[in-house]
């Protein structure tokens, strides 16, 4: 049974001992109020009339016997007055015991031996008497024969109504014993339920509940393999054994923990030499860094600045094919060193140049329209903003640099039949932060080659047709991904190329803000 099954259980219990004191002391207390009300209203003035009516059947007698004896008048007046109290007693003895068939029987029977004796013996006494003053002897003997039977039958009407009345008494005394007792029951069944409730609610629910909140208390300090005890009513071991599954799953939890603890110790280990075996090949790449800026360098300066030499000295006795080998050669070491000083701008890119703080996108833009004014006005390109540009957190340079090859490509691959136009564009861009766009009017991008434009020395174009070493959107991708966005070609555009990327927000600027300025329309 649950705990609520236990407290229905004793409070119906409790409720049912209640009802049959209840229900057994009001039957009592009705009886004895009927018991008494018999007792009161109709055995006692019944027998109290039986006795008037004896006196009065008595007082008959008595007259008579008096009026033969003396011839007086005088002696029949009690008769006639017992006679008168005799119907008046017989009428309410009647009436009082008309639920008694018995008692009724027995005064019916002494009323007619009454009436017998009066017209029998007592009528014809008076008229013999007033006639000639003599009574027969015989007839006075068998009137009192006669009477004598009906002072029989009153004392055995009055032993019944005795009967009856002592009988009422003690009914009337069992039923107050009864009553009594149920009410003394219902005084003492209150705390004694009381008492057995309490002691039952501790056996079966106070008891378990101790027993869970101490094993819970041991576990709580650290005891994680105390056994949660189930006992008690059906909800509280239920309770219990969900206590004790969520003690099993915490332990089984501390020991994946445990083993996730020296799994991540094992790996920090890990970590920790391969940051070391890191720092030193980083150690290593800024001494090749080194060797690569200034030991490989100077070879190719000398080869180039000897070529240049002999070109200089020699060149009225080389033929056209000599001084053409010896320009291949300076091409050769220029190229050669443009390619490593590139490369080394790449490698530095989030490794040395990764300084984090606010930038103005708009100040940036306009220093590298600044520097790249020459190719602008050569070009003959017109720039255009779509709108102010917002700040956002990364590295200034590195940010410039973005900048800078993206219009430096835009205007390198320019349409030869038109002037550049440059557009540049930027909106919200939701949880990415902003995305921005760089738009030309040049000879664009097939979309076969969205992917590999930004592929390291992945080239679209032969060297002779347009300059370059092929790491300048691999650069461009590999800042914007370092600044936590992407970069990609956006296909669909037409009449040119169009170049996408996104960089995170910064935090402090107002996106309704650039919102109004977007209503402002492009400046140039």
């Amino acid at each position: 049974m649950t705990v609520h099954g236990w407290f229905v259980l004793m409070i119906a219990a409790i409720t049912v001992l209640i009802a049959v004191c209840a229900v057994v002391g009001t039957v009592m207390l009705d009886r004895t109020s009927t018991l008494s009300d018999q007792l009161t209203a109709r055995i006692s003035p019944a027998s109290i009339e039986a006795a008037k009516l004896q006196k009065a059947l008595v007082d008959q007698e008595t007259g008579i016997r008096g009026y033969l004896l003396t011839g007086s008048e005088e002696f029949l007046q009690p008769y006639e007055e017992g006679v008168d109290a005799e119907r008046r007693s017989h009428t309410q003895v009647t009436a009082l015991i008309a639920e008694r068939p018995e008692l009724l029987s027995g005064l019916n029977v002494i009323h007619d031996q009454a009436a017998a004796w009066r017209a029998g013996y007592a009528e014809p006494m008076i008229a013999a008497k007033r006639d000639d003053g003599t009574v027969p002897a015989a007839t006075v003997a068998s009137g009192k024969r006669a009477f004598d039977e009906i002072r029989a039958l009153l004392e055995r009407q009055n032993g019944l109504l005795a009967q009856a009345r002592a009988r009422a008494k003690a009914d009337l005394s069992q039923a107050e014993g009864i009553r009594n007792w149920a009410f003394i029951a219902m005084i003492v069944v209150f705390p004694l339920a009381a008492l057995a409730m309490a002691i039952l609610l501790r056996r079966a629910i106070g008891r378990p509940l101790d027993q869970l909140r101490g094993a819970s208390r041991h576990i709580a300090a650290g005891d994680f393999d105390r056994a949660i005890p189930a006992h008690g009513p059906a909800d509280i071991r239920q309770v219990a054994g969900d206590v004790e599954l969520m003690r099993l799953r915490i332990v089984q939890a501390l020991a994946d923990s445990h083993r996730q603890q020296v799994q991540l110790r094992e790996q920090a280990a890990d970590l920790d030499s391969q940051a070391m075996e890191l720092r030193r090949s980083n150690a290593e790449l800024e001494q090749f860094a080194y060797v690569a800026s200034h030991d490989l360098q100077e070879p190719l300066r000398k080869v180039a600045t000897f070529c240049q030499l002999l070109e200089k000295r020699y060149g009225q006795v080389l033929d056209e094919r000599g001084a053409q080998y010896i320009r291949f050669a300076v091409d050769g070491a220029t190229r050669m060193q443009v390619l490593i000083n590139d490369l080394l701008s790449f490698s530095r890119v989030g490794r040395l140049y990764d300084d984090r703080e606010p930038v103005e996108l708009d100040l940036t833009l306009d220093k590298v329209i600044d520097d790249l004014s020459a190719a602008i006005e050569e070009s003959d390109a017109k720039i255009e903003r779509s709108g102010p540009l917002p700040s956002v957190v990364g590295d200034p340079t590195m940010l410039g640099l973005l900048w800078q090859n993206l219009i430096s490509n835009a205007i390198k691959f320019r349409d030869p039949d038109r002037p550049p136009l440059i557009t540049i564009g930027c909106e919200p861009a939701g949880e990415e932060g902003w995305r921005f766009s760089v738009s030309d009017n040049g000879i664009g991008i097939e979309a076969e080659f969205a992917e590999k434009i930004f592929v390291i020395f992945q080239r679209l174009h032969s060297r002779e047709t347009y300059s370059g070493t092929g790491i300048g959107l691999a650069m461009c991708k590999k800042i914007v991904e370092n600044h936590g966005g992407g970069i990609w070609l956006d296909t669909a555009h037409s009449g040119g190329a169009r170049i996408c990327f996104t960089l995170p927000a910064d935090s402090n600027q107002s996106r309704t803000q650039l919102a109004a300025a977007d209503a402002e329309g492009p400046s140039s």
